[in-house]
């Protein structure tokens, strides 16, 4: 069983402080138990990742497969795989408030 608190390479994360804050990025690198490297894809790129205090983010009970096999096989990920994770966790949110809301 995952530890969705800990952080995770390729966990969805909201930003809650900074000026990226309200954003989704996904987990891209574990720099120690306190610090972890984000990117979106779009506005925060992979080469640009950015350096973020775990206590400075809301973390989500999503993990994206892709995202961790592509760092596991290569040690990179593509700004699409990125941006397609984010997507796909938004479009999953939606999907489940619509039917909460019926």
């Amino acid at each position: 069983m995952v530890d969705y608190r800990t952080g995770q390479i390729g966990q969805l994360v909201r930003v809650l402080k900074g000026k990226d804050a309200g954003t989704l990025s996904v987990i891209v690198e574990r720099v120690d138990d306190k610090f972890v490297r984000i990117a979106d894809g779009d506005k925060r790129k992979f080469d640009q990742a950015k350096r973020k205090n775990l206590q400075h983010l809301e973390l989500m009970s999503w993990i994206s497969e892709e995202v961790v096999n592509s760092l596991n096989e290569t040690g990179r990920v593509t700004n699409g795989k990125l941006r397609h994770a984010v997507i796909s966790f938004k479009q999953f949110t939606d999907t489940r408030t619509e039917e909460k809301g019926d």
